[in-house]
């Protein structure tokens, strides 16, 4: 197991992908982000997440506290992370990655930039607790679900990667829950619909591509029934340009979009 700061855990199942001490050294390119330095996988998947997260902010929110709890549900190299650390240092977080390829690199964001309270489960959200085979590419597009883009892919790899639900981490309240699970939100979201009342914000992305099952409308009933207000947003055309007019659609069709929930009786929704 990589040594990491004390409050920073990795989930116990023993399935889980371990580590060994120096595996989490990454020799990439590097790159300073608002006072952290950050190693980086994939530079057009950095310039996205960057202009997204730091620049738009997409998963900005007013928290009640200083010290918010949030639930980061598909990590990355941990660039939603550094800015949750940026603007609230105090903040506790549980981050969700499964992608052994991947990880490396946000162990070693967390670890490089003295982050405390942030704890890594290595493992995917899905409906049960089980084994699935992860279908990577190695950047940014890791998922549980074949779409005919990863099947595609000649670097695609799969993995045999742990399962865990997210309702066993909705027990307690929750600030704010992110959520880049490329396709299964819809599966983790219906699992756990008994204690998303205990989440006061959020934002999903939702993926419309080929081959995955069109669950949009059934997210948005599922929050409409649970007393969520909710907007959605279509990122930018650089981020999103299939969903740019002039509209079309067909069976080849994808893009992207965020969900912005939040509890009609959670603390603060009357605030302007």
């Amino acid at each position: 197991m990589a040594r990491q700061p004390t409050d920073m855990q990795t989930h116990p199942d023993p399935l889980a992908p371990q580590s060994t001490p120096g595996d989490h050294i990454c020799k990439g390119p590097r790159e300073r982000v608002r006072g952290f330095e950050v190693f980086i996988n994939d530079r057009s998947n950095f310039h996205i997440l960057h202009k997204d997260i730091f620049c738009r902010r997409i998963y900005h929110f007013e928290a009640l506290r200083p010290d918010p709890v949030i639930l980061d549900c598909g990590s990355n190299i941990g660039m939603s992370i550094l800015y949750f650390k940026h603007i609230y240092p105090t903040a506790r977080i549980t981050a969700f990655e499964p992608d052994p390829s991947i990880l490396p690199y946000l162990r070693e964001n967390i670890t490089r930039n003295g982050l405390t309270d942030v704890r890594i489960v290595e493992a995917a959200l899905c409906g049960s607790d089980q084994t699935q085979t992860l279908y990577s590419d190695g950047k940014y597009g890791s998922s549980l679900l074949a779409s005919e883009d990863l099947e595609s892919a000649l670097e695609c790899k799969r993995y045999t990667i742990p399962c865990v639900r997210l309702c066993d981490y909705l027990t307690a309240p929750v600030d704010f829950l992110k959520m880049n699970i490329e396709g299964v939100e819809w599966e983790v979201l219906a699992d756990s619909s008994n204690r998303l009342s205990n989440v006061n914000a959020m934002v999903i992305e939702y993926h419309h591509l080929p081959g995955l099952p069109r669950t949009l409308h059934k997210i948005l009933a599922l929050l409409d029934h649970l007393g969520f207000d909710y907007l959605i947003n279509d990122f930018d055309a650089e981020t999103n340009p299939y969903s740019q007019p002039p509209f079309r659609l067909h069976i080849d069709s994808r893009y992207y979009l965020l969900v912005y929930a939040r509890r009609k009786d959670g603390p603060g929704h009357d605030r302007r």
